[in-house]
């Protein structure tokens, strides 16, 4: 039986209240305790929720991440860092049309629910699984044999953590200390202690500077590797201050192997233009753009 009308969680901004309109969610959202005043009914049925298919090799329906072997470059959880739990579903007794879905005619997103973020789900990106790496809120679809130690990779990785234990709170400081760490991980032993690309050989700083994150002012620094096997790769550490929670500044990590195979490395900046702040849908970013206070 479906819940009536009404104020409920979000299942997807448990910080937030939702309009269930009895039959779907609609698109408002509101602080809990604000006036109870429902809104206008949505026409054509708008913010209904779909549901999102997962399926394994075997095409077998699974309702949640498995712990697995599969890898890229093992990015290992370094010190200062607190894992992003993984996107939940709504209360019990609460309206639950899908554990994993936007509302339809909306992108996909990923939701950071730690860091009160979603990211975009572009064409060939999805949300993990069977990820042995910390904070992986996305990977490109499907896998290949690395080039190096007989591990299995993936072409590309988004990573999301919280800054924590660091009394450096300039995002540019903490970008450009993390750059390095993110290069190690992915490109030169994994956290197995394998090298899947032979061992990481040279890098080349390509691109950094200031970037406007869901209105926050943040900073970025990309580095391109040379590997001893395989293409090499690109790796982009991005830092910003969070407008939820402690306030502590978020961390995002981009793994991205180069070469054909490879995701297009205009990826990385369409990313960072689609993070979004779950209080503040609205909030855009990128180089160029208008931005709020850092602290």
């Amino acid at each position: 039986m479906s819940s009536p009308p009404g104020w409920y969680r979000d299942p997807y901004a448990p910080h937030l209240e939702r309009w269930w309109d009895g039959t779907a969610w609609t698109g408002h959202r509101r602080t809990p305790g604000a006036p109870a005043v429902p809104p206008a009914p949505s026409a054509g049925g708008a913010g209904r929720v779909r549901a999102v298919a997962l399926t394994t090799a075997g095409a077998v329906l699974v309702a949640a991440v498995v712990t697995g072997a599969v890898l890229l470059g093992g990015n290992e959880r370094g010190p200062g860092t607190r894992t992003a739990p993984t996107p939940t579903t709504s209360a019990p007794g609460s309206p639950s049309p899908s554990p994993s879905g936007p509302p339809a005619g909306a992108p996909d997103v990923v939701e950071d629910q730690l860091n009160g973020i979603t990211f975009p789900l572009l064409d060939g990106w999805v949300r993990p699984e069977n990820v042995v790496q910390d904070d992986v809120v996305m990977t490109t679809d499907g896998t290949y044999d690395c080039p190096g130690d007989g591990s299995v990779c993936r072409h590309g990785l988004v990573i999301s953590r919280t800054v924590t234990g660091n009394d450096e709170t300039s995002p540019r400081a903490l970008a450009e200390e993390d750059v390095s760490e993110a290069a190690d991980a992915a490109f030169d032993r994994d956290v197995t202690g394998r090298r899947p690309y032979g061992g990481l050989e040279s890098h080349e700083a390509v691109r950094s500077g200031p970037v406007a994150v869901a209105g926050r002012a943040g900073y970025f620094v990309r580095w391109r590797v040379t590997t001893a096997e395989g293409p090499g790769g690109y790796v982009q550490s991005l830092v910003f201050p969070s407008s939820v929670g402690t306030g502590s500044p978020v961390l995002v990590r981009y793994v991205f192997d180069a070469g054909r195979d490879g995701p297009p490395l205009a990826d990385m900046d369409r990313i960072t233009e689609g993070i979004r702040s779950v209080t503040d849908p609205a909030s855009g970013g990128g180089v160029g753009s208008s931005i709020g206070p850092a602290d």
